[in-house]
């Protein structure tokens, strides 16, 4: 067995250790019971197996997976050792208490609040407050309020929502005082100057562009899902369109991979194509702000286009899986609650095995119906559709299981959209870029992204009716396993029957 497949193994491990603990309230018992059988196992293979090396590499990769099943529930039991015992946390709900802290990101501003995360000594609160006054990153400010605990529903836990961004504890309308401006180190001052300039880039926006044109615009280009009108986003839901407003690994790994498709369509050659696509993701991570969704977005569709520009599909799995593993050894609580991550990891595993079946199938009708053959170029203008086909069937399963909802026209809606979302967001970001400087260059740069901005919204308008949205209650976890069971072994029985043919 190779070194890099016994990795994977031991990532997998990894991995289901948390996943064992997230759903499970194991015993230290039963980890003993486990780390026996992996001590066993490993002593077996070294002293009792001489005569066959493949049965003693098999026991001994059986004995260091069930050690690293164990390692990852110990994890996750950190995890929530660390939450159980947080200083702040213990005085939810205790009382009006008066707390100093430093706001450590950029305020989420909606239409009557804004929300502010403040952090105080090693922990950090959510804050809930009115629209005016304005708050910016790294003021020191005095609260006075009562702590609460996130709250919880049948259908939804804002609780686990916050936890995996290690906050648990919120403050709805306290009195506020400015105190100052806190100078921050190194990093903070780069960010601040990130944040400024994309404040440049918002203004540039508003200037060019009438609503709701303007926050449609900021949430494709920047990331402001807060604020695009409640309205908007849910007709955006209605045609299967969110994720195009939403920096979540989807939305970064189908937009890379259609900037690589697109360039591959204009004549660059692979690698200028995948080095372009790189840069693209650089700037747009930096861009929105450098959330934690976005950084993990990013490193997923960085995954996705080095196994293409390598031409090692088949090594797909197995880097996305020590990606994954990586990121839970950091923060364990992403696997089971936050969404981003399950799309981020589902979307690029679509985009990897899924995707290039599906092209080549659709290659194969085309040409059975016209009797010519697809060219490369053509081959490339394909891929722009597949990518997002392929990333929806692979992330579907997660939106039914967590939205309980589910858009019938999806694929059309995305068949129309999809291949003008790269000149949209190119036209938006060079006159808004070219605003900043020039206000009436930047205005006349926005003009064709005025034209695809209308065509954008009347297709949403056209299609956003009652019949096209499908809510489904009472989705069980055992059916999530199921239809991930079924998807990963459909594909792998395509892959098998007909991958000469189409690939």
């Amino acid at each position: 067995m190779s070194p890099s497949k016994t990795l994977f193994y031991l990532c997998v491990s990894f991995i289901v250790g948390i996943f064992l603990a997230s759903i499970l309230k194991i015993q230290q018992s039963i980890l003993w019971i486990f780390l026996f059988v992996s001590v066993f196992a490993m002593v077996v293979s070294l002293f009792y197996l001489y005569h066959s090396d493949a049965i003693r590499r098999l026991v001994s990769l059986l004995g260091f997976c069930v050690l690293l099943v164990i390692v990852g529930i110990l994890r996750f039991q950190i995890s929530e050792f660390n939450i159980a015992n947080n200083k702040l946390a213990k005085l939810n709900g205790q009382g009006g208490i008066v707390l100093t802290g430093i706001i450590s990101n950029e305020p989420d501003v909606r239409d009557t609040s804004q929300k502010l995360k403040v952090k105080i000594g090693d922990s950090t609160i959510l804050v809930t407050t009115n629209r005016y006054p304005e708050y910016k990153y790294l003021d020191e400010v005095k609260i006075t309020g009562k702590l609460e605990t996130p709250f919880e529903t049948e259908d939804f836990s804002y609780k686990n929502y916050l936890m995996k961004d290690h906050i648990y504890s919120v403050m709805s309308f306290p009195k506020i005082e400015l105190v100052g401006k806190s100078s921050g180190d190194p990093l903070s001052a780069v960010y601040s100057g990130i944040l400024f300039f994309k404040q440049k880039m918002r203004r540039s926006i508003q200037n060019n562009f009438l609503p709701p044109q303007s926050s449609v615009l900021q949430g494709i280009i920047l990331g402001d899902k807060g604020a695009v009108p409640q309205d908007i986003k849910d007709k955006f839901k209605i045609t299967g369109l969110s994720h195009l407003i939403a920096v979540s690994g989807m939305h970064v790994v189908i937009l890379s991979s259609i900037v690589m498709a697109v360039l591959l369509f204009l004549g660059l050659w692979r690698q200028q194509a995948f080095w372009a696509a790189v840069v693209f993701i650089f700037i747009y991570v930096i861009l929105v702000g450098a959330p934690a969704s976005a950084i993990r977005a990013g490193i997923m569709a960085l995954i996705y286009l080095s196994a293409q520009a390598l031409g090692r599909q088949t090594m797909s799995s197995r880097i996305i899986v020590l990606a994954a593993a990586l990121m839970l050894l950091f923060n364990p609580l992403l696997l089971i609650y936050d969404i981003g991550f399950q799309l981020s990891f589902l979307a690029v595993l679509g985009l990897a095995y899924f995707e290039p079946l599906l092209r080549g199938f659709i290659k194969f009708v085309m040409s059975e119906f016209t009797r010519v053959k697809i060219e490369q170029k053509y081959d490339n203008a394909i891929m722009i559709f597949t990518v997002t086909i392929s990333a929806q069937i692979f992330t579907l399963p997660i939106v039914i299981y967590n939205f309980g909802t589910i858009s019938l026209i999806s694929p059309v809606t995305n068949i129309l959209i999809l291949p003008i979302i790269y000149y949209l967001m190119l036209f938006g970001f060079l006159s808004s870029l070219v605003g900043m400087i020039w206000v009436g260059l930047g205005w006349l740069i926005s003009l064709p992204c005025y034209f695809l901005m209308t065509y954008f919204l009347w297709v949403i308008d056209f299609f956003a009716k009652p019949w096209a949205y499908k809510t489904i209650s009472g989705v069980s976890w055992i059916w999530l396993l199921l239809s991930y069971f079924v998807l990963g072994f459909f594909t792998r029985f395509l892959r098998r029957k007909f991958s000469r043919n189409f690939i």
